[in-house]
């Protein structure tokens, strides 16, 4: 049984930040689910090493809200210039658990 489910990851500035970009995205019905990590992120940016705590956003969603509805609405939130906002694809998984996010997301 296949649903399209992906994975989608995205760093925030602020435990804050994060839970309200889920809240949005959960109210919406754009997913099913968000896990909230801290992480210690290295990157590159404008030249500048950085070392920088975050919060890594991981969410369960189908493929068909993400090019459009959830890039749109987590740009539209996000305090950063270029949020990282990226998707895999869940190429094996529980049925029942996969049948959830279907019944889950609102196309």
């Amino acid at each position: 049984m296949e649903y399209d489910s992906v994975v989608v990851l995205v760093t925030a500035q602020s435990e804050e930040q994060a839970r309200h970009i889920a809240h949005q995205l959960l109210k919406k019905k754009l997913i099913a689910c968000a896990n909230l990590v801290p992480v210690n992120s290295l990157f590159m940016w404008e030249g500048q090493l950085q070392d920088e705590q975050e919060v890594l956003m991981i969410i369960k969603t189908r493929s068909q809200v993400f090019k459009e509805k959830i890039i749109e609405t987590i740009k539209e939130l996000h305090s950063y210039e270029v949020p990282e906002i990226i998707a895999m694809p869940i190429v094996l998984g529980s049925a029942d658990y996969l049948r959830w996010i279907a019944d889950e997301v609102v196309e």
